[in-house]
């Protein structure tokens, strides 16, 4: 089915952004996930073409684009290719809305020129040790002192962690109103009490780096706080929705290219006198699959329409995350079958995507969680007919 979501302007956009992903990144993945971590000079490649800050104003070094679906198109791109260390995504689709929205002038003078060349790579840092998707259980605080904040506390599963020049601290402001007095600081390289622990060891995704950070009576100047104290959980909470959709976007994506994969190796394998792709079973398993992830598509790219009007739901990014993440390693896993024993083989794209597409359910907010919500949204706990 033709999509008809972007404009011929965006397919152009698209060009760009897959000439990059096939000349600066396929390129360097097995190096990338060897290290553990991306080369800091592919972000400013990145930069250099254009990707990166294509919403923020001229003036700050940006294209001055409001329009988000740029943003999907580098996010297709890079996931349709396989491409989870570069985690362009998270700066431009997570990290610039708040940015955008709550720093003042004198903040996006300092730090936006830096972000959309490259030079400045963000991170964002809300989880902990002991609060992951109930952010109100976060611990790490903020105590004001003169024109500085202390900070003490402890993040982890922080993506960017070890590459990131600024870190937008999720932290509690002593005596800070509104939600539990959640606020947002950014966290700049180099500054004292602020310590990157190890590399986390993770299953898939291995080039992106993801590390555990630590704050020890760490100095941060007052005028690095974004927004206002104590509204930071609901600056978080806002966001999530385009953050879901975001990740659901990234899924179906993904699970066209576990397709793929599994097509040509179906069509080129042979058993029994014919190839796998000639056995009903085959025929079947991925004809199931794929209308999953052509719904899947369709569905998401609802959402992003309705994003563009401004009417998308939690519910409705819940569900495209919830369905999108589903099929995707519904993909991956039955293309890995498909494979037989070369399907767990590592120079097999597929071997890597089964490592990779796992945390997808988990992201965001698990799928668990996303059910929750839904589910909430149905106002099942009443009488009969309660709600209508």
């Amino acid at each position: 089915m033709r999509r008809t979501i972007f404009t011929a302007e965006h397919e152009e956009f698209r060009a760009l952004a897959r000439t990059f992903v096939e000349k600066e990144c396929l390129p360097n993945i097995d190096a990338w996930e060897a290290n553990g971590i991306v080369d800091r000079e592919v972000w400013r490649k990145a930069g250099s073409v254009g990707l990166l800050g294509v919403q923020v104003p001229e003036e700050y070094g940006g294209a001055g684009i409001s329009d988000p679906r740029y943003n999907m198109v580098i996010n297709e791109e890079l996931s349709g290719h396989g491409v989870s260390g570069l985690a362009l995504t998270l700066h431009n689709e997570l990290i610039l809305p708040y940015l955008l929205s709550l720093a003042n002038d004198e903040q996006k003078k300092r730090w936006l020129p830096g972000f959309c060349s490259g030079d400045l790579v963000t991170a964002i840092a809300m989880t902990e040790p002991g609060a992951g998707s109930d952010l109100r259980g976060m611990r790490t605080t903020a105590v004001r002192d003169g024109d500085h904040y202390v900070i003490n506390g402890a993040k982890t599963f922080i993506s960017n962690g070890l590459i990131s020049d600024l870190v937008l601290l999720c932290c509690k402001v002593e005596g800070a109103q509104g939600s539990s007095g959640i606020s947002i600081v950014v966290v700049e390289r180099g500054t004292p009490g602020f310590e990157r622990g190890r590399k986390l060891d993770k299953v898939g995704a291995r080039s992106q780096d993801t590390a555990e950070l630590f704050f020890h009576d760490a100095r941060v100047p007052v005028a690095n706080l974004l927004g206002e104290e104590g509204e930071g959980l609901h600056y978080l909470m806002r966001n999530l929705a385009h953050e879901r959709l975001s990740i659901a976007i990234s899924s179906v994506a993904s699970a066209f290219r576990a397709l793929d994969l599994t097509k040509d190796y179906v069509r080129n394998r042979q058993a029994f006198g014919q190839t796998i792709g000639g056995f009903q079973n085959t025929r079947f398993v991925l004809a199931d699959l794929h209308a999953k992830a052509s719904m899947a598509r369709a569905y998401v790219d609802n959402c992003i329409a309705a994003q563009l009007a401004g009417d998308l739901t939690i519910e409705d990014a819940a569900t495209a995350k919830l369905c999108a993440t589903e099929i995707e390693f519904a993909c991956v896993d039955n293309g890995v079958q498909l494979h037989g024993g070369y399907g767990w083989m590592e120079e097999y794209p597929i071997a890597r995507m089964y490592r990779d597409v796992r945390i997808s359910r988990i992201l965001g907010g698990s799928n668990e969680i996303m059910k929750e919500i839904i589910g909430r949204s149905l106002k099942l706990d009443g009488p009969l007919g309660a709600g209508r």
